[in-house]
C-alpha cells in the first residue's frame, strides 16, 4: 500500500444501466424473478458501490500484488432506477485502519438520490488471499 492512501480520498463514477442489471436478471435461474420490475437491483448497484471503491483505491495499491475485497456494506435503496438511466456513485474513504479502509457511500440517478451507506474494505495480498481459497477449496468433501 503506498503511503499517500490517506482519508479524505473521494471518487465518483457513472454507470449507465443497461436492462440486463435489472431484477428479473440477478439471478435468472430462480423463477420467482421473472416477475419482478425491470429496475437496477440491489444486488448490482452494492456490485457498483463495490468497484467504485476499487477504482478509487487501486493507484494506491501495490497493484496485483495487493487488491482490496469486501468485508461489510450497509446501504439504503431509496429509488427505483429504469435502464437508460445513469448512477453516479460518490465515495469518500473516511479511515485507514491498517489495511482496513471504511468508505461513505452515496448514489443519485438523473432523477433522485438512490442510497447512502458505508463500505469496508480490506487489503489483501493476492497470493496469500488465493492460497487461502484454494486450502479451503481443497477441505471440501
Amino acid at each position: 500500500m503506498v503511503e499517500s492512501l490517506q482519508p479524505g480520498l473521494s471518487y465518483e463514477f457513472q454507470y449507465k444501466v443497461p436492462e440486463d442489471k435489472t431484477v428479473p436478471y440477478l439471478f435468472p435461474d430462480l423463477p420467482e424473478g421473472s416477475q419482478m420490475p425491470k429496475v437496477l437491483a440491489t444486488g448490482f448497484m452494492v456490485g457498483l458501490f463495490e468497484f467504485t471503491c476499487i477504482k478509487a483505491v487501486n493507484p494506491y495499491l501495490n497493484w496485483p500484488k495487493e487488491m482490496t475485497v469486501g468485508t461489510h456494506i450497509n446501504v439504503s435503496h431509496l429509488a427505483a432506477t429504469p435502464p437508460g438511466m445513469t448512477v453516479t456513485v460518490k465515495i469518500l474513504l473516511e479511515k485507514v485502519d491498517g489495511r482496513k479502509l471504511s468508505f461513505s457511500i452515496e448514489a443519485f440517478d438523473e432523477a433522485d438520490k438512490i442510497s447512502s451507506g458505508t463500505h469496508q474494505r480490506f487489503i489483501i495480498n493476492t497470493d496469500t488471499f488465493n492460497a487461502a481459497v484454494a486450502s479451503k477449496m481443497n477441505r471440501m468433501p
